[in-house]
């Protein structure tokens, strides 16, 4: 059965597809967009809030110019919707300096004037005594950023795209798309659906749109727990949001939050998963708990104690862990959104504004160069 065209067909409305259909939308662009599931759900990467937002960034300029602005459209949603989405609770960064050692790029917080202050492991542990970091440690303390609500994020953008006049279709999986001269067909269970233009953001089920688009994408299966913490050293409101790099890995983490304990997630290894496939559940592997909390012993004694939650999500890791934003190799009128390799949902705000940009004015002020598909022509 065919259905009615439109101006463009998002596939995949988690977190970027949601926030670019706002983009659109608000801008009286005909838009429809399709997903597997039901926008905010629990089977891609934006379930078990909150994620943290922080500007001074190792990937650079790029990176940071587009938190700065991410950060701003966050406020503007907040105002839109009356609902508080963003917690400016700092964030500190701390590296084991002959593991994880300070990049430049950290430093380019200086030519867009973001407030860091510079640590030492003595000044750590005497700000945050919860924290106990041998001197081999230091730290980057942002002010200004936090974390982010990020179910009632999506549920936002969701509530606005459609107010503006964006159409959903909820629990329709993609199954294959295809460029015609009537204009881009997606098939899906429910019939085939037309536009001039198409996003593509399926996250970590991009291997579903194969063979349209062959993106060097991993999907992985990630954990993350929630764990009983002395309240006075690692409440919200007294400790802040996370990150840390040593001999252990890379971990990222919050505060308690309302009681339901401290956070804590790794960020590199995983086990990779293939859409369609089962998804252990969390404690599967011993490593799921073991690894956050030989993180926390280590460091965090205080907040090791009993596990109160652990979930599962997903991630989509490129490469070079940097995004992947650009336009079908074949097709101009197919835009690409995936790659964000678990450190992009502060950037969905504005990664939705540059998606729609790219559709009404064909660029976008963002600079999008390090994006390119292209930097893998020999892996696509």
């Amino acid at each position: 059965m065919i259905h009615k065209s439109y101006d463009v067909i998002i596939a995949g409305a988690g977190s970027m597809g949601m926030s670019a259909g706002y983009h659109l939308a608000k801008q009286g662009v005909r838009t429809l967009m399709i997903d597997a599931f039901d926008p905010p759900h629990q089977e891609g990467s934006h379930h078990g809030e909150p994620r943290l937002i922080r500007h001074a960034y190792r990937g650079g300029a790029a990176y940071i110019s587009m938190a700065i602005r991410a950060h701003e459209l966050w406020n503007e949603l907040e105002q839109e919707t009356d609902t508080e989405l963003l917690v400016q609770s700092g964030v500190l960064n701390m590296m084991h300096l002959e593991t994880y050692p300070f990049s430049d790029g950290q430093n380019d917080h200086v030519t867009y004037k973001r407030p860091v202050e510079m640590l030492s492991a003595e000044e750590i542990r005497q700000r945050w005594p919860g924290l106990k970091l041998p001197d081999s440690f230091a730290g980057l303390f942002e002010p200004e950023a936090g974390y982010l609500y990020s179910e009632k994020c999506v549920a936002a953008y969701r509530r606005k795209a459609l107010e503006a006049g964006a159409e959903l279709l909820a629990h329709t999986p993609v199954e294959h798309i295809k460029v015609e001269t009537e204009g881009v067909a997606v098939h899906t269970r429910s019939g085939v659906y037309y536009a001039n233009q198409v996003i593509l953001s399926a996250g970590a089920w991009f291997k579903t749109l194969e063979p349209f688009i062959r993106l060097p994408i991993r999907s992985i299966r990630k954990v993350v727990g929630w764990f009983e913490a002395q309240a006075q050293l690692f409440d919200a409101g007294r400790f802040p949001g996370f990150t840390l790099g040593g001999p252990e890995g890379g971990y990222y983490g919050f505060p308690s939050i309302g009681g339901a304990g401290l956070k804590i997630g790794r960020h590199d290894t995983g086990v990779e998963w293939k859409p369609g496939d089962a998804v252990a559940p969390f404690g599967h592997y011993k490593e799921d708990e073991g690894d956050l909390r030989n993180l926390l012993e280590a460091y965090m004694p205080q907040a090791a104690g009993r596990l109160v939650q652990g979930t599962v999500c997903k991630y989509e890791f490129s490469p070079d862990d940097n995004f992947i934003i650009d336009r079908h190799p074949e097709y101009p009128q197919v835009l690409l959104a995936g790659g964000f390799s678990g450190h992009g949902f502060k950037f969905s705000s504005v990664v939705g504004e540059m998606l729609s940009d790219l559709i009404i004015k064909g660029s976008t002020e963002q600079d999008i160069r390090m994006f390119s598909l292209s930097r893998f022509h020999n892996l696509v």
